[in-house]
């Protein structure tokens, strides 16, 4: 990607770009001068000229002729950022209530590897007991923060690895089957399952960058299902001195997590955070 191209990305116009990253070169310079570099009609460059003043990209020395001088990139693209970050903030606010969050039980399939990753950064934040997971290294690599943030919140995390066991915050258990799935599983696996109220499973290319199938549903019945699945995998492959303990935190009917007690209409219990 050349440099123009860049700030086109970054919502610049093509001639805007153009005009900038030739005042980059040589500056001071005439609108005159630069639609002569550039082969462009004078009041094309002027119009370009006089929108990166607007964007605060270029600084005016007025005379007859007025030249041009470029704002030094990192400050271009801070001020950049700090437009952005405040448009997003006050569209997210916009949307928010907009946005009426409903159960309907239905799978989804989700296409991109970024799709899938906020779907599971957005679970895990949203988790208020448990989550139980099954995560390759690309994937797990990428997930720790907010796993860790979530855990600090005294939720409770346990899963499967299927590498070194990291030092972390939450229990992480070496699958049983960790080098024949690393051999022979086709690409970097993803399962998620938050509360037993919502579930992801997604299998992503190997170096986790791209998706072969992802599925994500707030199914209570089918999350259920997926934690009581997962929770019991977690356990097979733990130590014996600690399965009695994640038997009591994860177990479907032992634990009692949102989804299960939504399905049968249980009332709330209290949160249930990390066990020691």
């Amino acid at each position: 990607m050349d440099a123009d191209e860049g700030l086109v990305a970054l919502g610049f116009t093509e001639v805007e770009a153009r005009v900038y990253c030739e005042l980059l070169k040589g500056a001071p310079a005439t609108g005159y001068r630069l639609a002569q570099a550039l082969g462009k009609a004078p009041p094309s460059i002027y119009q370009a000229l006089a929108s990166l003043e607007h964007k605060g990209a270029v600084l005016v020395e007025e005379g007859e002729p007025r030249s041009f001088r470029p704002v030094p990139p990192d400050e271009v693209l801070a001020a950049l950022q700090r437009g952005f970050e405040t448009r997003r903030s006050e569209a997210a606010s916009l949307l928010r209530k907009l946005h009426a969050p409903a159960q309907d039980d239905r799978i989804y399939h989700l296409k991109s590897t970024a799709q899938v990753m906020e779907r599971a950064r957005a679970m895990i934040a949203s988790a208020t007991e448990q989550v139980l997971f099954d995560l390759f290294p690309p994937p797990f690599t990428a997930l720790v923060p907010a796993l860790t943030e979530a855990s600090a919140r005294d939720v409770a995390i346990a899963g499967l690895v299927y590498d070194e066991t990291p030092k972390v915050t939450f229990d992480c258990v070496l699958s049983s089957n960790a080098e024949f799935v690393r051999e022979r599983w086709p690409g970097a696996q993803l399962t998620l399952v938050v509360d037993a109220r919502e579930f992801l499973v997604a299998l992503l290319t190997p170096d986790g960058t791209g998706v072969k199938q992802a599925i994500w549903s707030d199914s209570g019945y089918l999350s259920c299902l997926q934690h009581s699945g997962l929770s019991a995998e977690v356990r097979l492959s733990a130590p014996q001195a600690t399965r009695a303990r994640l038997s009591r935190a994860f177990s479907l009917v032992g634990s009692s997590p949102p989804g299960l007690r939504q399905l049968v209409g249980q009332p709330s219990t209290p949160k249930r955070g990390n066990t020691p």
